[in-house]
């Protein structure tokens, strides 16, 4: 096995387990555990499965295929009954502590489409095209995000850094705050 193939796999790997831990942890969460919101200033457990989930959705569709995320393509919105349809990404804490699901089972579906979508396109993958270049730099408003520190100033984004930082480190980075979200309902965390 060359290097190139060796990194490939290990990529896929990691976004495979990393998605084990997310279909697990909404495995056993009530709608009401999903829900909860512990105080002012706290987000509930149900915003970063939205943030993260809808952000991997939003990677890979718009990234590897080139189409419109699942998200829109099957309004689930609606399916869902999201109380704030947004990422996350530009709203305030306080907006998106208002971020409930109505519909436990249309997200549970929504999550699998998504993973099984981002499990299709890690099958495909190549070290080529990998290194293809995205964006030659970050633009301004995105110059403070953590993958701007990953890929460093002026560097250009590659398919690659997407995979890495959008999918797989923003993931872990979610997953933190969502097996500390289970402690407060009681629930347990996700790996050991």
């Amino acid at each position: 096995m060359t290097h190139e193939a060796m990194f490939v796999d290990s990529l896929r790997n990691r976004i495979r387990a990393m998605n084990l831990l997310w279909e697990r942890a909404i495995g056993d969460l009530t709608l009401e555990q999903l829900n909860h919101h512990e105080r002012a200033g706290v987000l509930p457990i149900a915003f970063s499965f939205s943030h993260y989930i809808r952000s991997q959705d939003q990677s890979i569709s718009a990234i590897f295929l080139g189409e419109p995320p699942l998200w829109q393509q099957g309004d689930w919105a609606k399916r869902v009954g999201v109380t704030v349809d947004a990422l996350g990404r530009e709203e305030t804490v306080q907006q998106m502590e208002h971020q409930r699901f109505a519909d436990l089972g249309a997200w549970k579906a929504y999550q699998t489409e998504v993973i099984a979508r981002t499990d299709r396109v890690l099958q495909t993958i190549t070290a080529e095209r990998l290194a293809e270049i995205v964006l030659p730099q970050l633009p301004p408003h995105m110059q403070n995000i953590f993958c701007a520190l990953v890929i460093g100033p002026g560097a250009p984004l590659r398919r690659l850094d997407v995979l890495e930082c959008f999918v797989y480190q923003h993931g872990l980075r979610h997953m933190g705050e969502v097996e500390h979200g289970r402690a407060l309902v009681g629930l347990g965390g996700m790996t050991s």
